[in-house]
């Protein structure tokens, strides 16, 4: 799992991380995301492109993005 801790960053800086490790995903990879943010605006790229996500509550008010192939 690639983790990316992006809380303090400005957009599109976020978006950009991610979708720089999702170009290394291995089969069975994933990339973990946590920002201090709903990111609305990737989801409907990953959705558009394949992928699962899913979101969870994390530390200090933060949010828990985990993405996967579909």
């Amino acid at each position: 799992m690639i983790v990316i801790d992006a809380r303090g960053l400005e957009p599109p800086r976020p978006f950009e991380l991610v979708m720089e490790a999702l170009c290394t995903l291995q089969p069975g990879d994933g990339v973990r995301l946590i920002l201090e943010r709903e990111p609305h605006p990737l989801f409907r790229v990953l959705e558009r492109n394949g992928y699962r996500y899913s979101v969870r509550p994390g530390a200090a008010g933060s949010f828990e993005i985990d993405i996967t192939a579909a």
